[in-house]
């Protein structure tokens, strides 16, 4: 089979990650293979938040938290110790399906590298926040954008999910 599409079945949300920092340059390639998804008319209209800062990271975790109703203590990231935000230009027609596909490719390229991940939401309810956008201008980001999600990445503590079975009756073959 091929390793793409063998990494495409194989890949799994992970729910329990061990605190150890994935390695920087393991971390570099998962973004990169995001900024490599395609996009409306090449408009590479996602940018990528790459968190590392434990203290940036927990505090993420909190506002997350309560954006989705869980109490104080839950870790929405399930402890993994990086995340990486994606965000769009708020202005591009295609902003949402060309982030999402960001995510896609970092979580897939995470797993070719044996690591871990999960896209977790409430990025879009987070960056609406003066906080949250006071972090964006303060890195230098300007213009309007929209969370699309974090893909938490680390090193699995566990076993492997194993994949559900495929509902029937999704595909309609038109010949």
């Amino acid at each position: 089979m091929n390793e793409i599409i063998k990494a495409m079945k194989e890949r799994r949300s992970i729910r329990k990650f061990k605190a150890q920092m994935p390695k920087e340059e393991d971390l570099a390639q998962i973004v990169e293979a995001g900024l490599y998804a395609a996009s409306g008319k090449n408009q590479q209209a996602a940018i990528i938040l790459a968190i590392t800062n434990k203290e940036l990271r927990d505090k993420l975790s909190k506002a997350n938290c309560k954006i989705g109703g869980w109490p104080d203590g839950f870790d929405p990231f399930y402890g993994a110790p990086s995340v990486l935000v994606v965000l769009a230009d708020k202005n591009w027609v295609t902003s949402m399906y060309d982030g999402s596909l960001v995510m896609g490719n970092m979580m897939l390229a995470a797993h070719a590298l044996g690591l871990g991940s999960i896209w977790i939401h409430r990025a879009k309810e987070e960056f609406e926040q003066d906080t949250w956008k006071k972090l964006l201008a303060d890195l230098g980001v300007k213009g309007e954008w929209e969370g699309i999600g974090h893909c938490a990445v680390g090193y699995i503590d566990g076993d492997i999910p194993s994949a559900a079975p495929r509902k029937d009756n999704r595909v309609f073959w038109v010949k």
